[in-house]
C-alpha cells in the first residue's frame, strides 16, 4: 500500500468499511483497488452500484487532492458490466486543470482489464 495523502487518511468509510486500499498516488493520478466480498453485492448477487461509485471516488479523491484540498462539484458514472466476484480497480487520470477546477476520467475495470464503468469528474480547488 502506498503512502495516503493525510487528507484521505479521513475517509474512514471507503477505507475501513468499503475496504478500499490506495495502489498509487500523484498529483494528477491515482490507482486504487477493492476485494470483492459479500458486503459489496446487492439483492441480484451483483456489486451494488454504489461500491463501485465509491472506489471510483476514492480514486478521484487521491488523484486531486494529493497537491492542496479539492472537492468534487460534479460527478456522472455510467456502468457496463455487472460481476459478483474478484478484485475491481478504478484509475484516475486528471484530462483538464485550471487554478480552480480539475475535470478527471476514472475508469472502473476488473482483473481482466474489462472496462466496468466510467466516470466523469470535475473537482473544486479550495
Amino acid at each position: 500500500m502506498v503512502s495516503i495523502p493525510e487528507n484521505l487518511m479521513k475517509d474512514q468509510f471507503a477505507i475501513k468499511t468499503v475496504g478500499i486500499e490506495l495502489m498509487e498516488a500523484q498529483a494528477g493520478k491515482a490507482r486504487a483497488r477493492l476485494k470483492l466480498e459479500e458486503k459489496h453485492l446487492n439483492g441480484l448477487g451483483i456489486v451494488q452500484g454504489g461500491a463501485v461509485f465509491t472506489l471510483a471516488d476514492f480514486a478521484l479523491a487521491a488523484a486531486s487532492n494529493y497537491d492542496g484540498p479539492a472537492v468534487s462539484i460534479h460527478a456522472n458514472i455510467s456502468y457496463f458490466k455487472a460481476v459478483s466476484s474478484g478484485i475491481l480497480y478504478a484509475t484516475a487520470t486528471e484530462e483538464s486543470r485550471t487554478t480552480r477546477l480539475g475535470t478527471y476520467l476514472i475508469r472502473v475495470t476488473n482483473e481482466a482489464d474489462e472496462l466496468l464503468a466510467l466516470m466523469q469528474a470535475t473537482v473544486y480547488r479550495k
